[in-house]
């Protein structure tokens, strides 16, 4: 049995990375990088590797592949949609209100975010705006904070990535601080330089 699980891990990174592809192409939830090993029966560096050479394969291609921390999905570009949105006619769901938005930026930044930071920044009660996002599956509780009551602390998912058309969460562009905030941040560096 050992001799066949040497053989199998040193197949090459091609043939694991087309098996990646069906099966993400077939799949219709995102796999966890474990699953993935498990079903291509290779380590976790071989399916990184895998997923790269496939990550390279599908650029400039109608599909990319997707990660959101240890989940992996094959979704269509976001420069696609129209097309796939007119030809397969999805359920319209409502669009997101500007709170909305604002909120799905503060967790999409902050993460993972308890909902006193969320009010603090908006300053207003997000109730009802976090149950709106989680129930479009934009957000998760992804654990509990320790401060009083252990309150819950949100992230965003696999579906924010789709929703919002970025591979990953590395790909959220860099907030940019309004003047005020950049003359803090400025001072203070120059202030621990002399100190």
């Amino acid at each position: 049995m050992r001799s066949m699980s040497r053989r199998e891990s040193s197949r090459p990174v091609s043939e694991i990375s087309a098996a990646l592809e069906a099966i993400l192409f077939s799949s219709n939830r995102p796999l966890k990088l474990r699953e993935l090993q498990q079903a291509t029966d290779s380590d976790r560096t071989a399916v990184e590797q895998a997923l790269d050479e496939l990550r390279g394969a599908l650029e400039g291609r109608g599909v990319m592949v997707m990660r959101h921390h240890d989940e992996i999905h094959l979704a269509t570009r976001p420069e696609f949609a129209g097309a796939v949105r007119r030809a397969l006619r999805p359920e319209v769901s409502g669009k997101l209100s500007p709170a909305a938005y604002e909120t799905l930026a503060i967790v999409a930044f902050q993460q993972p975010v308890p909902r006193s930071r969320i009010e603090e920044v908006r300053g207003v009660n997000c109730d009802s705006v976090l149950t709106n996002l989680e129930l479009r599956d934009l957000i998760v509780e992804v654990g509990r904070g320790s401060g009083p009551g252990l309150p819950k602390l949100y992230g965003t998912t696999m579906r924010f990535l789709q929703v919002m058309g970025l591979e990953s969460l590395d790909h959220l562009p860099k907030p940019r601080l309004n003047p005020d905030e950049r003359d803090k941040s400025t001072s203070g560096r120059s202030l621990s330089k002399n100190a």
